[in-house]
């Protein structure tokens, strides 16, 4: 399996830009791997706002009041984070593009510019959650005709970009622009800018269950460049990524007040391409690694990246640091990783209680070049044993040949990160960053400000969020043994009975899920179709969902991310229901083994021919298992350019 999400590349072409700027040569940092220690791929999630018992207490009430206060004065675009970091290898966003909106799922990438999903046209993209951009289906596009600032598909007379990554995925196609829109909590109203069209994806990008990516870095193109430009928010932009075991966040693009406690580092924007920070030196439970400080100076310096998942350090700060946490670690088990295919650092013994890590496992700081320091806690270097109850590895690990020091979105887990591009810092809080919204008091859906004066309209915008979710799932209190939902589909009853188990098929797919997980529970005619109860078990041999895939489930449910081609029509969730592993009946907790016992007396009462028909049958339909998967070559986090 990959080691990772890994999206810190370079750019080999020069990529087009707008007749009225310069022209630019910009580096790219988006090398994809998908996630390590899988049996299977996510589905994109809604934002999760749940809370962990003590959270209350790390919110700055006047930091809040503060940020509201700055949101009347100066509009921004506020806006959810989706997924999470170590079970999808990447966070998500939601935009609209075009008159009317279509919806697309984008990686939020500090280290790419150009924003980019897949066309309409595209012949070699893979399938992705939502359907493909058409550009003759938005009153509002243009393509962006070639000029002397651009590279130009003559035959097309058009604007082209292409891109190629670390891992070797690569994107190219051509440029337009269109009206986008940020979502019902953004107080920014519809803005057109630049996007690009995807004609061809490679590698990573073609397999990836998002839809595209969506550009944040420094240049032209980049989404916060052009807004800036059209001096609709100012320069800067702020990221905030859920925590261990509870994914989501928050984004904004635009300023924000910051608290009085925020450490912030001087960003060089000449010294790199990528937004860097001056690492200075790493301490592991209060003492200093005995380093030279330049060890973290290397190439681009200290580069902080959102789509990269895990954090990578050159080799001699690499050996120093794993020796200091080592020698901090008592009563802890040395174990074997995950994943075979790497020699990951793991230790048992800690129990499955993220909150209580620092019981077991140092704080380390980083300390900054002008002084400040910056403290992590367990859960900013570590990720979950897939395997191991209660087992944990670091998140940490040794780059390759490049010494650039990379620090990916396991360091900033429960972490707001304000990118001040207009003041040259970078500045860093510990909050709670998947109940920032519910604090602010915007998780609802409120109305969007009216368009600007020669823009066009959007005629809708995001979908209402999911449900809040009860604190005892998030806190871990409370297991999640079933999830219930109820679905109306307009397919009339009588012709529904005879493709539910097609339909079953659907959901599962649509859901990354086995079919087995996925039962029919009761099928009755309703006003308005068919109204269809449906149970889904834990895989395999689990007696429950983890906290952020049964998340992950409810809200592809509520944000009807399930395509449903013809026949079944339109559907709705009526309803849908987490059901605690306690609750759960002795049959729904031993459905399989008591069918398997049937089955297994029925095979002993046949005859010694039934039998061996039987295993005969069975032997020649044995088959891989669906969610299988091939190792992938481990990929250097860093390449030469």
């Amino acid at each position: 399996m990959a080691r990772g999400r890994l999206r810190f590349g370079v750019i080999v072409l020069l990529f087009a830009i707008l007749r009225f700027i310069s022209s630019e040569v910009s580096s790219d940092n988006a090398a994809i791997l998908r996630p390590r220690g899988l049996g299977h791929r996510l589905p994109i999630l809604l934002p999760l706002f749940l809370t962990s018992p003590d959270s209350s207490r790390i919110l700055n009430d006047s930091f809040l009041r503060h940020l509201q206060e700055l949101n009347r004065r100066n509009p921004n675009a506020r806006m959810s984070l989706y997924d999470d970091l170590l079970s999808n290898g990447y966070y998500t966003t939601r935009l609209w593009i075009g008159t009317p909106p279509q919806e697309f799922a984008l990686i939020v990438d500090t280290g790419s510019t150009v924003t980019y999903v897949p066309c309409e046209t595209c012949e070699q993209c893979g399938n992705h959650q939502n359907p493909r951009f058409q550009p003759e289906h938005s009153s509002t596009y243009q393509p962006l005709k070639c000029n002397p600032d651009c590279t130009c598909d003559a035959k097309e007379a058009q604007c082209t970009y292409e891109r190629q990554y670390a891992e070797m995925s690569s994107s190219s196609g051509v440029l337009g622009q269109d009206i986008i829109s940020f979502g019902n909590q953004s107080e920014l109203t519809p803005q057109r800018a630049v996007f690009g069209c995807e004609n061809t994806e490679t590698g990573d990008l073609y397999t990836q269950h998002a839809d595209g990516i969506m550009g944040l870095g420094r240049g032209v193109l980049s989404i916060v460049d052009q807004l800036v430009d059209k001096e609709v928010i100012s320069d800067s932009f702020s990221l905030c990524y859920g925590g261990m075991d509870v994914g989501g966040g928050a984004m904004v693009l635009g300023e924000i007040s910051p608290p009085s406690d925020m450490v912030f580092s001087y960003s060089d924007p000449n010294r790199s391409p990528y937004y860097n920070i001056e690492l200075k030196e790493i301490h592991v439970a209060g003492k200093p690694l005995p380093l030279d400080p330049k060890v973290f100076d290397g190439k681009h310096g200290t580069v902080l990246d959102s789509g990269t998942t895990y954090a990578y350090l050159p080799a001699a700060a690499f050996v120093e640091f794993r020796s200091a946490i080592m020698n901090e670690l008592h009563g802890l088990q040395r174990i074997s990783g995950p994943d075979p295919n790497y020699n990951d650092i793991c230790f048992s013994g800690a129990g499955s209680d993220a909150s209580q890590l620092s019981k077991y496992f140092p704080v380390v700081d980083m300390v900054f070049s002008n002084g400040q320091r910056f403290s992590l806690s367990p859960e900013n270097y570590l990720f979950k044993h897939t395997r191991v109850r209660g087992a944990y590895c670091l998140g940490i690990f040794q780059s390759g040949k490049d010494p650039t020091t990379l620090l990916g979105g396991i360091i900033v887990r429960n972490t707001l990160v304000m990118y001040d591009r207009e003041h040259l810092k970078i500045g860093f809080w510990k909050t709670n960053c998947s109940e920032l919204w519910e604090r602010l008091h915007i998780s609802g859906s409120p109305a969007m400000p009216s368009t600007p004066i020669g823009e066009d309209p959007t005629t809708s915008m995001a979908p209402a969020m999911a449900p809040s979710v009860p604190s005892t799932y998030a806190s871990g209190e409370v297991q999640i043994g079933l999830i219930t939902f109820d679905m109306s589909l307009s397919m009339k009853y009588s012709d529904l009975k005879a493709q539910i188990t097609k339909l079953s098929g659907v959901i599962a797919q649509e859901l990354e899920l086995n079919i087995s997980q996925v039962h029919l529970v009761s099928l009755t005619p309703d006003r308005n179709g068919s109204l269809i109860s449906w149970a889904i078990f834990p895989s395999g041999s689990a007696n429950y969902f983890s906290n952020s895939n049964a998340m992950h489930i409810i809200s592809q449910l509520v944000d009807h991310h399930i395509q449903l081609s013809e026949p079944y029509g339109n559907y709705q969730i009526v309803k849908w229901n987490l059901q605690p592993l306690v609750n759960r009946t002795w049959w729904q907790q031993h459905y399989l083994a008591v069918i398997m016992g049937v089955i297994a007396a029925s095979i002993i009462g046949f005859s010694a021919y039934g039998v061996f028909f039987i295993w005969r049958w069975r032997r020649q339909r044995m088959y891989k298992p669906i969610d299988a998967v091939v190792a992938e070559q481990e990929l250097q986090p860093i390449v030469n350019e």
